[in-house]
């Protein structure tokens, strides 16, 4: 199956704009579902302005956000009660993970922008053993696979938006004023590396351009 024709996608595009919504916090309540009630600690790699990491505090005891913009970390900040238990951090994936381990490691829409084996090395090592990692990430369309899911994804990611700004216009959402970059790995090639970093992750190609990635360690 082939990609949609362009004048098709460039409605779709003009259409999402006008009524945006963020992919990403679509799969938050996926990803409290992949854990454990109540948990000490975690970690949410690429926190961007916070909403995951706030979700997170609902069972945690403590969550570390991390994130490389200083910007969209101020604005986490902002955004955070005092009274709830949310540091935000202003660090490097690779380099500047605050001291653990972490019974909890999320990492949404991010992974995709770092070196992805020697990063899923970095999270193992600092998930205490018993935690959970949960990945969602973005990769490239490679197989008809792949343009299926996107051409199914397409009509219906309009519609959510739709949906989901009730049929009115409306700005972008502050969580998606981040930029980001395309995905340069195929999803089989992620399958071939994740299973090599992290024996027995279940991986899944989802819609809107996503696929999860959930571990746990032993």
């Amino acid at each position: 199956m082939t990609p949609l024709p362009h004048r098709v996608l460039g409605a779709l595009e003009r259409f999402n704009a006008a009524y945006p919504w963020d992919h990403n916090v679509h799969y938050h309540p996926w990803i409290l579902r992949q854990l454990p009630r109540r948990f000490d600690t975690a970690l949410d790699i690429g926190s961007g302005s916070g909403d995951l990491a706030r979700l997170l505090a609902t069972r945690a005891d403590q969550v570390q956000g991390i994130d490389s913009d200083p910007v969209i970390i101020s604005r986490a900040q902002r955004l955070t009660s005092p009274t709830i238990p949310v540091t935000f951090t202003v660090a490097d994936a690779l380099t500047g993970i605050p001291a653990g381990p972490y019974g909890v490691i999320t990492c949404v829409a991010t992974i995709h922008h770092l070196p992805f084996s020697e990063a899923l090395a970095i999270f193992r090592r600092h998930l205490a053993p018993g935690g959970t990692l949960v990945i969602v990430g973005l990769s490239r369309a490679q197989t008809a696979g792949d343009y299926a899911l996107g051409t199914i994804a397409s009509p219906l990611n309009a519609a959510t938006g739709w949906l989901k700004n009730k049929g009115r216009r409306a700005p972008r959402p502050v969580s998606m004023t981040a930029l980001t970059r395309p995905a340069e790995m195929s999803f089989s090639d992620i399958v071939s590396d994740a299973h090599d970093a992290l024996p027995g992750a279940r991986l899944r190609r989802r819609l809107f351009w996503r696929y999860t990635l959930v571990w746990h360690r032993r």
